[in-house]
């Protein structure tokens, strides 16, 4: 397969295209300057440009594109950029999909956990409307633009939650705290962090591209729940560092304000079940298991 790739040179972007390479495919990466290989084609999706021609000659899109959320703090300024970055880049690959006949069998888009919201110990399937908040409300947006893809292209939402990396992502500020031994649980730590790791996230991506029966919202998480406390306890022990010392809620709110009740204190425990049942077969389907890879040099 050719599979076009926005937001390739990212966390998860990278791990996709490396993924397709090592079984035979070829990424085509989407980047915001003149292409200097063969791998590479020029966009700019703040004006809507997309290299004339490209969307004719893929199989498949994974839209990735879209400005950090990590990012502190969210001003209101920031918040614009984060929304505008996901719709345009959306929008341009729709269009390009709506203006051309031979278009790719499959559009994978961009989505997140967040849409749920902060929803205590309720068990988060698909079918749950959005929640409330400003994540809830930039994935429901971002869903809705992807949704425009002409009727012929098949749509899979990837509702994306915590990915365990061993350098970046989520887990890139906590990771050095608890291998000094200072890090621990972030407010009460009762509340559910859904999680995956990222050889697991990339997977799941392209085993839903090779799935024809997929269409619509999948959560891609791990099946095994976890709490705040779980996911950092975990870490130490992989680490063999203690994990005793809490950060407060009120700390967290005054250092990162909106983001550390949006990111860090909600609480959401997605079910993996659909994912799961489009016959995805996990490698690190614990959190024993995802914690040992994070810390592992294999």
């Amino acid at each position: 397969m050719r599979v076009l790739i926005s937001g390739a040179s990212g966390l998860v972007g990278t791990e996709v295209a490396a993924q397709l390479r090592a079984a035979g495919h070829e990424p085509i990466r989407l980047v915001r300057r003149k292409s200097v290989s063969q791998d590479e084609v020029e966009w700019n999706p703040s004006t809507g440009y997309l290299t004339p021609g490209v969307i004719e000659t893929v199989d498949a899109v994974v839209n990735l594109a879209g400005a950090t959320t990590g990012k502190i703090p969210w001003t209101s300024t920031y918040k614009k950029e984060i929304i505008q970055s996901r719709l345009d880049s959306t929008k341009t690959l729709v269009d390009a999909m709506q203006n051309t006949k031979k278009r790719p069998k499959v559009f994978v888009s961009g989505s997140a956990s967040g849409i749920y919201g902060d929803r205590g110990d309720d068990l988060l399937t698909e079918n749950e409307p959005k929640g409330k908040g400003f994540l809830s409300d930039l994935a429901y947006q971002w869903e809705q633009e992807a949704l425009k893809a002409p009727a012929d292209v098949r749509v899979v939402l990837v509702r994306t939650t915590m990915v365990m990396s061993r350098t970046l992502g989520a887990l890139g500020r906590l990771l050095p705290l608890i291998k000094l031994g200072i890090g621990g649980p972030l407010g009460k730590g009762k509340q559910w962090w859904a999680w995956i790791s990222l050889k697991d996230e990339a997977a799941a991506i392209i085993h839903l591209i090779n799935t024809e029966s997929a269409s619509g919202a999948f959560n891609l998480t791990a099946p095994e729940f976890a709490t705040c406390k779980d996911v950092v306890d975990s870490l130490g022990k992989a680490l063999h560092r203690p994990t005793i010392l809490a950060v407060p809620s009120f700390a967290l709110k005054l250092l990162l304000g909106e983001a550390a009740t949006e990111l860090l204190l909600c609480s959401q425990k997605m079910s993996a079940d659909r994912l799961v049942a489009s016959g995805f077969k996990f490698q690190h389907p614990t959190l024993k298991q995802g914690a040992d890879w994070v810390v592992s040099k294999n």
